[in-house]
């Protein structure tokens, strides 16, 4: 039983087929079609991700003013470094960070020459403990990066709050958060300076590897823009694309200006045709992920165990407030095992688990260069003696849950 293998099919290996045939090996008509139908999709409360034909009708569009701004790129940690770097975040500034996050939520912030403060997390969600971060706010503090741990949004209109009340910088992590509403408002859309999705193979939808920075700012994602391609002022598609080729003489095709020196985080275009198909298809994907959510809630009530946040009985709504990327559970002082042995028993029973998150504060850089002496995070780190993430994924099938089911009720004693 693996823990979460991709749900590819023979839509995206066609798309990835017929994109490799064009010749568009790098970021061209693909990578712009993306943008355009993700950015759609969010317009649209996630209409778009139905196939109805909105973001195919919506592709190519430029973006008017008040809309939002997508840019495609290879990782989510490009789009976070990318928002750190166009927001102007940098030396001498502070970013609140939770500790129970993946280390590039924090390593981003030191690509620009800020620290990092981690603080501790709700005791109910895992999400950033909004007393916390506003306990850690100094002079220096810039900016927040809050991250939707599992796929259940921090209280957005909270933050919101809090980073107009200290002239904050927000970025969302959404790496576990897609597609997904807070308060009936997708994430994605709202206040935030930024928000970074990703398209990693584990996650809700994949390019395999790839992400997406989304943006109210039309110079952040200007920015964003120029800086995933080494800092030149016209990528590979501007620069050849049929528009560009009907260019006066004075701006020929090869002609382009480096104007800072960027990175290289520009999607492929295959990549990008397998994400418009699993786009397409994100709604139907996180419904089958609400429904395993369900069945796991309802099998494991009577165990010793903390089950996650969220209410996974709006399977059938496109809109739920929970994207289920993760099902993680907590151990119990009742459980007659701790976590490790826990661990072991669903290993030898030959189910897939993993562990979200060894605190950031428990790593050896981070511990030792950004957490003061004496610093306590007791939230994540009991999360961290007693959590597990249980198999979750949008092509399990019945069996393969009920499957899990037995083990995990097996393994702590359930009849």
């Amino acid at each position: 039983m693996p823990f979460a293998p991709p749900d590819i099919g023979e839509e995206e290996i066609e798309a990835v087929t017929e994109t490799l045939r064009s010749g568009w090996l790098t970021t061209g008509p693909n990578a712009a079609a993306f943008e355009s139908e993700f950015a759609a999709a969010l317009r649209s409360d996630f209409a778009s991700c139905t196939g109805s034909g909105t973001a195919a009708d919506e592709a190519g569009r430029q973006p008017k003013a008040g809309e939002l701004h997508a840019v495609a790129l290879n990782s989510a940690t490009a789009g976070l470094h990318l928002a750190v770097e166009a927001l102007g975040i940098g030396p001498g500034d502070e970013v609140i960070v939770p500790t129970w996050t993946f280390t590039a939520t924090a390593e981003v912030v030191r690509y620009v020459g800020a620290e990092p403060v981690f603080v501790d997390v709700d005791p109910h969600t895992l999400n950033l403990d909004l007393a916390a971060a506003r306990a850690a706010i100094t002079c220096r503090t810039a900016a927040v990066i809050p991250v939707h741990f599992a796929g259940l949004p921090v209280d957005r209109a909270g933050l919101a709050a809090l980073a107009a009340e200290h002239d904050l910088t927000v970025i969302e992590d959404a790496a576990h958060a897609f597609p997904v509403r807070s308060s009936g408002v997708p994430v994605g859309v709202g206040s935030s300076d930024a928000v970074v999705f990703s398209f990693y193979a584990t996650k809700t939808m994949t390019t395999g590897e790839g992400g997406m920075l989304v943006t109210p700012s039309a110079q952040v994602a200007a920015r964003a823009r120029t800086m995933r391609l080494h800092g030149i002022s016209r990528d590979i598609f501007g620069r050849y694309s049929a528009s560009a080729l009907e260019a006066p003489v004075d701006a020929p095709s090869w002609f382009y200006e480096v104007v800072a020196p960027g990175f290289k985080y520009n999607l492929t275009d295959p990549a990008a045709a397998m994400g418009r198909v699993q786009l397409r298809r994100a709604v139907a994907m996180r419904q089958a992920r609400a429904r395993i959510a369900a069945r796991y809630h309802e099998a494991f009530a009577d165990l010793p165990l903390r089950l996650p946040a969220g209410d996974p009985g709006r399977s059938g709504e496109p809109d739920g407030e929970h994207a289920w990327h993760l099902y993680v559970v907590r151990l119990t002082d009742a459980a007659p095992l701790d976590r490790d042995a826990f661990v072991r028993a669903l290993t030898s029973a030959r189910v897939g688990t993993s562990l979200h998150f060894i605190p950031l504060h428990r790593q050896p850089y981070w511990q030792a260069n950004f957490v003061p002496p004496g610093a306590a995070f007791p939230v994540a780190d009991d999360a961290y003696r007693r959590a597990v993430s249980l198999p979750i994924f949008s092509a399990m099938t019945p069996d393969q849950v009920e499957r899990v089911v037995h083990v995990v009720r097996e393994a702590l004693g359930g009849s």
